[in-house]
């Protein structure tokens, strides 16, 4: 339990560790992310139709 006597201030939580959803949410990456998608379904879609 965390002591806030009056005469104190209330200590401040520690800051949470970022994960993985906040490392997806940067629109750089999903930028990324998409692009290399894109190129692995056009290689997917021409070794399947075409070769």
């Amino acid at each position: 339990m965390v002591d806030t006597s009056p005469g104190e201030a209330p200590a401040l939580p520690a800051e949470e560790p970022r994960g993985c959803l906040f490392a997806l949410s940067q629109p750089p990456l999903m930028i990324f992310l998409t692009v290399i998608g894109g190129l692995l379904l056009m290689a997917a879609l021409h070794d399947l139709f075409l070769l």
